[in-house]
């Protein structure tokens, strides 16, 4: 691809981006985990263990932002080394599973709590949510493994490209074929079965909450607006960009203008997660609380 539009556009579009992201994603994650740590103090439950690995999951990733900043503003020439490379793919890689699983979790244990709540009363406690967090973490880092591996340097017209989803003339076909079937492995294990069991989480949540009658009607557009907010959730930030790297990779050099520029846009939205995280998980608790289960404190701390 020569069309010099293009090769511009991340150098116009991604380092914006980029920089929002930062000042928002640290500044609200930083008040995130004051409140979870400080507020929450006393009532340590489930969905704070959760939220707080949610939180810190995002500011071991806002960190490297300013990398990628750097990199796009001057094009894609990578001045950090190697090692540099490998470590904030796979820090992307690990904020990107991570923050999935344990929107999964969540998703998970609000429905267990509302569907099930003398099951979550007996059996869910802020120690099994520690184990099953770090549980996530080792399978997460696990899965993201490869990515020390395939991330590479890439050398290209005086420049030097870090590349892990983005093709480069150096692969041998071994190599390439080899990061494809990866590709797959983590669009399947790590964005499609964690998104269907999220979905059908919500749903099964959506669905008691609506035939609770002792639900009003405004609580329950509430919980459709958390609901609705997690979708909206993959359908600008996750799934996008697992399509669209998969597709940049295949098409490898030969790749059009639009599909390149759709590729920039779909990096910056996927990075949003972190801006959003602080609002769907912290700031609408109470709204949930008060949708799900009124004045019931008790029933409501295991939800979150």
């Amino acid at each position: 691809m020569n069309d010099t539009s293009c090769n511009n556009f991340q150098a116009r579009f991604l380092p914006l981006i980029y920089g929002v992201e930062f000042c928002v994603a640290l500044l609200s994650n930083l008040i995130s985990l004051w409140i979870l740590v400080t507020r929450q103090r006393n009532n340590w439950h489930i969905g704070v263990v959760l939220s707080c690995n949610l939180v810190i999951s995002d500011l071991l990733y806002v960190f490297n932002l300013p990398l990628l900043i750097d990199y796009s503003i001057i094009e894609k020439n990578w001045r950090f080394g190697e090692a540099a490379c490998k470590i904030e793919r796979f820090l992307f890689n690990c904020n990107l599973y991570v923050s999935i699983y344990f929107i999964m979790c969540i998703s998970v244990t609000r429905y267990l709590a509302v569907a099930h709540p003398f099951f979550t009363r007996n059996n869910g406690s802020p120690a099994k949510a520690k184990v099953a967090s770090v549980v996530v973490w080792i399978f997460v880092m696990a899965i993201s493994s490869p990515v020390l591996m395939f991330a590479s340097i890439c050398p290209a017209r005086n420049k030097k490209h870090c590349v892990l989803t983005s093709y480069c003339a150096s692969f041998t076909k071994d190599v390439a074929n080899s990061i494809l079937h990866y590709k797959v492995f983590l669009i399947v294990v790590g964005c499609t079965v964690p998104f269907l069991v999220t979905f059908v989480s919500y749903g099964g949540l959506l669905r008691v909450v609506w035939r609770n009658p002792n639900i009003t009607s405004v609580e329950k557009r509430k919980v459709g607006l958390m609901v609705f907010a997690v979708v909206l959730l993959y359908a600008i930030s996750f799934l996008p960009y697992h399509f669209t790297f998969n597709k940049s990779f295949i098409e490898q050099e030969y790749i059009d203008c639009w599909s390149y520029k759709t590729y920039q846009v779909s990096k910056g939205l996927v990075s949003m997660n972190m801006c959003i995280h602080p609002l769907l998980y912290v700031a609408v608790i109470d709204g949930v609380k008060m949708a799900c289960f009124g004045d019931r404190s008790a029933d409501v701390a295991m939800i979150n």
